[in-house]
């Protein structure tokens, strides 16, 4: 993939990040409580020929946004699957791996919040790269995404009971994880129930608002994400990140996955 490779000064557009990548780890009550440090470790992407990605500071890839299924197709109203054109999630799921159904959730969040903060340019690839980190795009523990977008079975994080996580009591009567007496981080990108009953979505239009739901999860990540403003230069981009986890090893293993799916994306697809 050298082909895609130059240098610039630490500006973020749609698509771009700038950091490097190395690990997770798991956030505390404020914020979102996180899967990913109960997930195996995974090597950092390479290049083909073996050798690691160098630091993302100095390697930028552009991906165009993703593509409306009907021109002029008002994102606020449609649902996720028929927001994106069904070619362009294809060919990206194809070129990156991600599951088309998650593809379709990630670019329809995007469409959807840069019709409503179009200063914010979150980008598709920074959903799914946290995606990856939290859930590997919902496929924890043998888990799946179904044609609708639901996770089957639920994917749930360790009881926040203070050992060696925040502690956090039961917020929900275990509505959304099934535990009475302390909250667990939910569905495929990891909300705690309170974080989710102040920024639930509903990505695909059915009335309703489920963490275990990857595009209502996905937009309510991306509204979370772009809350404090523009991700548009590096220091705003990993400053909202850390907004979801506040590891720098979770902010780097999130740009690095996120840069490579931009990569992939726009030499592939």
């Amino acid at each position: 993939m050298t082909a895609g490779r130059r240098r610039a000064s630490p500006r973020v557009r749609r698509g771009r990040l700038a950091a490097l990548a190395v690990g997770i780890g798991v956030a505390p009550a404020a914020v979102v409580v996180l899967l990913a440090a109960c997930l195996p470790s995974v090597p950092s992407p390479t290049e083909p020929d073996g050798v690691p990605l160098p630091p993302v500071s100095s390697r930028w890839a552009d991906t165009p946004p993703p593509a409306l299924a009907v021109a002029g197709a008002d994102p606020s109203r449609a649902p996720a699957v028929d927001l994106v054109d069904p070619d362009w999630a294809s060919r990206v799921a194809a070129a990156t791996g991600i599951p088309r159904r998650a593809v379709v959730a990630y670019a329809a969040a995007d469409l959807t919040v840069a019709h409503e903060q179009p200063a914010c340019e979150i980008g598709w690839n920074t959903l799914a790269g946290i995606g990856w980190v939290e859930s590997r795009h919902g496929a924890y523990g043998g888990s799946h995404l179904d044609e609708s977008g639901l996770v089957t079975p639920r994917i749930l994080g360790p009881r926040l009971d203070g050992d060696g996580v925040a502690a956090i009591p039961d917020t929900d009567g275990g509505a959304l994880d099934g535990d009475e007496e302390w909250d667990r981080a939910v569905g495929p990108l990891q909300f705690i129930p309170e974080t989710w009953r102040r920024w639930g979505a509903d990505g695909d239009a059915d009335g309703t608002r489920d963490p275990h739901h990857i595009d209502d999860a996905a937009l309510a990540a991306a509204r979370y994400l772009c809350r404090s403003g523009p991700m548009a230069s590096e220091t705003a981009w990993r400053d909202a990140v850390f907004t979801y986890n506040p590891l720098t090893r979770y902010i780097d293993d999130v740009a690095t996955r996120a840069n490579e799916y931009a990569q992939l994306s726009a030499i592939e697809g």
